[in-house]
């Protein structure tokens, strides 16, 4: 029989591991219990954290508030019944089952045999030992909580992740608008009166409205004119608004719902009951505005005026004014200024203001032309005032100047014009303009070139003395108009002689030096003498074109002079202006008057009816007429192509006027008519036939092998022109431009190559012409005005002798290669492109 002994008391050390395990097993056996009511819960929390509640239609939410509580009873029901309650023992037994030989069990047991053997007592004890020793490595087991038996679809990861998912991106307040879903839980609870305020300041300041139930602080800096709106919610007498900011003299009640008022002066703003507040409105300063017109006034070379002025305000300047009234203390009272001036308004001119961008402060030019007002060229008062948007206005000290007008540099023009004056001055100065101008048109013979403007001058006097007594404000008016262009006539004049233009030129330049015009009205009548004289130069190069027989000589003994020269005279002409060398400046500009003088075209002998030259020299000159009117019509193909990418339609019209004076009335592109009513397609047309004429006519060379390459460039033109054309018409100026850019090419290797091939002709004996070798038995015998001899192929220059050796076409080559380069450089001045091209259409 088995004896009992404390089998127990060795076991005190497993007294952790065990209570360890033992909360391993609880947590266990729950976690399997009740993980579908876990579940469950924390689905439902995920859905009401993320609002779901509020969005779903109120049946369907209580439908699912209902399965969720169902859910929750169910799962909690079924958890307590498979719930078992863990032991001490079971503890026990899962701490022994995983020590090797359950020590723990060993050392529980007793001894049921040999208890009176004392061998075998020792070896009893012997193994209680070693069990002891095994047992003292007892660890804590871990709890199993594994479900993947028991949860095969892994649902409580689902709604463990949707409720991380919740708590991140929901809110758990929400779960509170569940008491919205009760009976009569939507219906709001009324709150009481309240109410509701707005400040607009005005439009001008930029300032934005403000919300004033938004705003803590009582105090509010408003600018003036801000408009003050309020709504007072409630039963009406409970709320009550009371101001002092508008100035208003008929006040509406103070209990009125509604209240919209301007603030004109600082006060106070009071709503009075429940959750009323109080203001205290104090004024942002609005400072006019200010103008500061620079001391200096400018004159262009045409007469306008510029005068730069800055003007500031602290919310913008929205507009401007100048008035220029006559200085009449100021007023040098002498010839026809001695009498009282006629009552005249002053002129009110607008200032510019910037287009965009702050009109805070700004710096502006204003520009205007008042050279035909009757204060022009006398002292003025120009005052500039500018206003803002809100009625403020800023006025500068008044600025004393002379009033810029057009300046006339020809005696006679300047004579009119100070006539003119005299009698916009005053009409009683009628019979003494008459009289001067009477003695003005004395012996006009040398005097006054223009018949034109003698025969207007004649008028204007006829009417100026037929009613000098009674002479009304229009009609006055009127002859003052007709003075006025009667001076442009005389100044600018309407000669179609080159020579006559230059002279004019000329005069109006020695006019300015003497009378110490501006640098500015000298570099423009420079600019006009040059052009003058360059359009003096080519009349002449033109004659000799079409004359070659005719010869140019200078009656001064011969002396000739280089383009280089020339040039080199009027830079000096230019510097000795510069550095205000007025003597030396009117010396030059004699010698170089003389100069233009004797230069003189005269017709040589026995060159009558030569002027055509041969048929194959006519041919060319008519191939380089085709070339000039196709780069003519590529250039208005070029512009219309920008203005339909830019709708730049002012560039346009300049454009096309300066193309206009440069190669006659064009076409304007595009679709729409030229000024000859036809389009750029018609105009391709009619110079693709009027090359296939010429190419149908003789040409140099014929049956040469220059003169057939000659042909083939041209028939390669041809082809361009055609597809250009239909490009044309399709719209597609794109591939226009491109084909009649090969078009240009094509023709301009064609004339090189015919152009050598009349040479070759011309170099032969028995083919010249009679006439055409005057220039070769007299080298002296035709020259330009620059001292050049004619070519042999009726173009101006000597092409005689300018390189020796075999390599003369090439070295041509290489040239006219170089000409087509820089032509096509935009960067390049328009004035040496256009020399550039007049090249290329001569070689």
């Amino acid at each position: 029989m088995d004896r009992p002994d404390d089998s127990t008391a060795p076991l005190g050390f497993l007294t952790r591991p065990l209570r360890l395990t033992l909360l391993g097993l609880w947590a266990e056996r729950l976690w399997r219990a009740f993980w579908p009511l876990w579940s469950v819960l924390a689905a439902t929390l995920s859905a009401l954290a993320f609002g779901l509640q509020d969005v779903l239609p109120l049946e369907v939410a209580w439908s699912g508030l209902i399965l969720a509580g169902l859910a929750v009873i169910g799962t909690g029901f079924a958890g307590v019944r498979a719930f078992r309650r863990p032991t001490r023992a079971e503890a026990m037994t899962r701490i022994d089952a995983r020590l090797p030989g359950q020590p723990i069990a060993a050392m529980t047991d007793t001894q049921a045999l040999g208890t009176d053997d004392p061998a075998s007592l020792a070896i009893w004890q012997a193994h209680r030992a070693r069990m002891a020793a095994r047992a003292a490595k007892a660890r804590a087991v871990e709890p199993d909580l594994n479900l993947s038996s028991r949860d095969p679809f892994a649902l409580r990861y689902v709604a463990a992740t949707a409720l991380v998912m919740a708590l991140i991106f929901g809110s758990l307040w929400r779960i509170t608008s569940v008491q919205t879903l009760a009976p009569g839980a939507g219906v709001p609870v009324a709150t009481g009166p309240t109410w509701e305020g707005w400040a607009q300041p005005p439009a001008y300041t930029g300032k934005p409205t403000l919300y004033l139930n938004e705003l803590a602080d009582t105090r509010l800096d408003l600018p003036r004119g801000t408009r003050l709106q309020f709504r007072l919610y409630g039963e009406v007498g409970e709320m009550t608004l009371a101001e002092t900011v508008s100035n208003r003299t008929e006040v509406p009640p103070a209990s009125d719902p509604a209240h919209d008022f301007i603030v004109e002066q600082a006060g106070q703003v009071t709503i009075d009951g429940p959750g009323g507040r109080t203001w205290e409105i104090g004024l942002i300063a609005d400072l006019p505005p200010t103008v500061t017109p620079s001391d200096k006034l400018a004159r262009e070379s045409d007469g306008k005026l510029k005068q730069d002025f800055t003007a500031s305000d602290d919310f913008g300047v929205v507009a401007g004014q100048v008035t220029i009234a006559l200085d009449l203390p100021q007023v040098e009272r002498i010839f026809g200024r001695t009498m009282e001036p006629e009552a005249r308004d002053p002129v009110v001119l607008d200032l510019p203001m910037p287009n965009k961008g702050n009109r805070s402060a700004f710096t502006e030019t204003l520009v205007d032309d008042l050279s035909q007002h009757p204060f022009a060229n006398l002292p003025v008062t120009m005052t500039f005032q500018v206003s803002d948007a809100a009625g403020q206005t800023g006025t500068a000290e008044p600025l004393r100047v002379v009033l810029p007008g057009r300046g006339f540099f020809d005696p006679l023009a300047a004579a009119l014009i100070e006539q003119r004056q005299s009698l916009l001055w005053n009409r009683a100065n009628a019979p003494m303009v008459s009289q001067i101008l009477k003695a003005v048109t004395w012996k006009p013979e040398g005097f006054i070139r223009n018949e034109r403007a003698y025969l207007r001058l004649r008028v204007v006097m006829r009417d100026l003395e037929d009613s000098a007594a009674s002479l009304t404000t229009e009609k006055r008016d009127a002859m003052a108009e007709e003075l006025w262009q009667i001076a442009l006539l005389v100044e600018e004049g309407d000669l179609a002689s080159k020579l006559e233009a230059l002279r004019r030129a000329q005069d109006r330049l020695d006019e300015a030096i003497k009378n110490g015009a501006s640098p500015e009205e000298i570099d423009k009548l420079m600019q006009e003498m040059q052009q003058a004289l360059n359009d003096y130069m080519q009349e002449l190069a033109e004659e000799a074109e079409r004359s070659p027989d005719s010869q140019m000589s200078q009656n001064m003994d011969g002396m000739q002079m280089s383009g280089d020269q020339l040039q080199q005279m009027l830079d000096e002409l230019k510097k000795l202006m510069e550095e205000g060398r007025t003597a030396e400046a009117q010396e030059l500009m004699e010698m170089l008057r003389q100069l233009m003088e004797n230069m003189q075209v005269v017709q040589g002998e026995g060159g009558q009816g030569q002027g055509q030259g041969s048929p194959g020299q006519q041919a060319m000159r008519d191939l380089q007429d085709t070339l000039r009117d196709q780069q003519g019509l590529s250039d208005d193909a070029f512009r219309d192509l920008q203005d339909g990418q830019e709708g730049n339609e002012g560039q346009q019209d300049g454009q096309q006027g300066q193309n206009g004076q440069q190669q006659g009335q064009q076409g304007q592109g595009g679709d729409q008519e030229g000024q000859d009513g036809r389009s750029l397609a018609e105009r391709q047309q009619e110079l693709r036939d009027r090359l296939g004429q010429l190419q149908d006519g003789p040409l140099p060379g014929d049956g040469s092998e220059q003169g057939e390459s000659g042909r083939q460039e041209l028939d390669r033109a041809g082809r361009a022109m055609e597809q250009a054309e239909e490009a044309l018409r399709d719209g597609d100026l794109p591939q226009a431009l491109d084909r009649q850019a090969e078009a240009m090419e094509a023709m301009r290797e064609g004339m090189r190559d015919l152009g050598e091939a009349l040479a070759e002709q011309q170099r032969q004996p028995g083919d010249a012409q009679p006439g055409q070798e005057f220039g070769q038995a007299d080298p002296r015998g035709q020259r330009d005005p620059l001292g050049r001899e004619p070519g042999e192929s009726a173009r101006i220059g000597s092409d005689r002798n300018m390189l020796q050796g075999d390599d003369v076409y090439r070295r041509a080559q290489d040239l006219l290669d170089e000409i087509r380069k820089r032509s096509g450089e935009q960067m390049r001045p328009q004035g040496e492109r256009d020399y550039l091209r007049r090249l290329l259409d001569l070689f």
